[in-house]
């Protein structure tokens, strides 16, 4: 008498699964263990903003900022998501500090230094971040993205209605701060 197929079907049809889940355990941990920048990466970005411009040019008007951060992205609660969340809004803070319109008074040094410390830090984020981008588009909702986006098109739009002033420059300076402390936020998430 034959052995009937069915569990080598069972399993056949289980594999993608179990590879999914290993794959989210692996990210999991992998974004639980990062490594020894992490735990200086937000206090030493604070300080390079800070050595960048440590008093603007020119006295700013000090006007409340048109753009809030979003504080639905704070309560991210699953820690891939937290994860996704935070390289986002770091490859958004990335791209618009790494504008050639940056004013002139900035230490050309420390704006380096923080490009790449960002860079940095992004990359570790990558790397604990699963390659399926359906994972993760299975574990939060869409609008999370579409909120950053909105945020960051809101900072490009004060730059370019300000032409790109170094008073201009330094509220994005402020915000970019703010950003940090968000960030950290959403760092204790992922732990």
């Amino acid at each position: 008498m034959a052995a009937p197929a069915t569990p080598h079907t069972r399993l056949r049809h289980g594999a993608p699964t179990l590879l999914l889940l290993l794959t989210a355990l692996a990210t999991t941990l992998a974004c639980h263990h990062l490594p020894p920048c992490h735990a200086t990466f937000l206090w030493d970005s604070l300080k390079i903003l800070q050595d960048m411009a440590p008093s603007p040019p020119q006295p700013c008007q000090h006007q409340q900022a048109p753009f809030p951060f979003p504080d639905t992205l704070l309560h991210t609660n699953p820690p891939q998501q937290a994860a996704a969340t935070t390289r986002h809004i770091l490859n958004n803070l990335f791209t618009t500090l790494s504008s050639q319109s940056t004013p002139h008074h900035w230490d050309t040094k420390a704006w380096h230094d923080l490009l790449n410390n960002l860079q940095h830090y992004i990359h570790h984020l990558e790397q604990c971040l699963p390659a399926n981008a359906m994972l993760m588009k299975r574990q939060g909702p869409r609008n999370l993205m579409l909120s950053i986006n909105k945020y960051f098109r809101r900072i490009q739009d004060f730059l370019r209605t300000h032409n790109h002033s170094a008073c201009a420059w330094d509220h994005v300076r402020l915000e970019a701060c703010a950003c940090f402390q968000h960030v950290d936020t959403l760092i204790w998430r992922m732990k």
